[in-house]
């Protein structure tokens, strides 16, 4: 593997560059050192429990530089996404994405159903409501498809599996707008202005990042921190590789 091949490097956040609250030993020299290689950077996340602002001044306060542009997230790939349809979605959000975020509506007036990593916010009657809507035909937009991460106490659930709930009840099939949506990572690669070759994803998980950016022509690496567990290796795509962790890619 010869990093200096790729033009663009690609960045997951949780469980790459910080576990919870806590910043991988080494992760906010090893990103410098990229950026100082001269890649151009690219931060991808689905985080739906933050907003791009928060998370940007997290990486910061971790010593972890990013610059303006630099960081994609699935909400703000869900609101455009939303915004072009010209939808009135109902939200099982997160509140720490602000009601600024998207324009929400309630159920007995949304035409879509907009669903992330609400935790609490995931009830009953918050998920009933969303399969009453689909199941009359409302569409799904997914903010990922994650089935879990990493926080300081151990693996979460993440939305993936909640998506997943209202597919089965509903009949019905999810627009997926984060990893590992095809459409994001066209998203993400387009902004580069190179093409998807030319592009390395690193990430700790086997299918939303690796399998997700090699299936539409990336380069992906698996590190094994973060939520990765013994046996991902070996779903690894071909030509994909593994590290112990983000301080060995340079």
């Amino acid at each position: 593997m010869n990093i200096f091949s790729y033009k663009a490097i690609l960045l997951d956040l949780s469980g790459v560059l910080y576990d919870g609250s806590r910043v991988i030993e080494g992760a906010a020299e090893a990103v410098e050192k990229i950026r100082n290689s001269g890649f151009l950077l690219r931060f991808v996340t689905n985080t739906a429990s933050k907003s791009a602002h928060t998370i940007t001044q997290d990486l910061q306060s971790m010593g972890i530089k990013i610059d303006e542009g630099e960081l994609f997230t699935a909400p703000l790939a869900a609101k455009a996404y939303i915004e072009q349809q010209g939808m009135h979605p109902y939200c099982i959000l997160p509140a720490s994405l602000g009601t600024d975020f998207i324009t929400q509506y309630d159920a007995d007036v949304a035409d879509c159903v907009l669903l992330g990593d609400a935790r609490e916010g995931l009830s009953y009657q918050a998920m009933n409501e969303a399969f009453r809507l689909c199941q009359k035909g409302a569409p799904l937009i997914a903010i990922g498809m994650n089935k879990y991460f990493m926080a300081d106490d151990g693996l979460q659930l993440d939305a993936g599996a909640f998506v997943r709930a209202i597919e089965w009840a509903a009949d019905t099939k999810a627009v997926v707008m984060g990893k590992p949506s095809a459409e994001f990572f066209k998203q993400v690669v387009a902004s580069t202005g190179f093409s998807a070759h030319q592009c390395l994803m690193v990430g700790d998980d086997v299918i939303a990042d690796v399998k997700g950016a090699v299936d539409v022509g990336l380069a992906g690496c698996l590190v094994k921190t973060g939520k990765f567990q013994s046996g991902d290796e070996t779903q690894l795509p071909e030509g994909a590789f593994i590290l112990e962790n983000i301080n060995e890619l340079i």
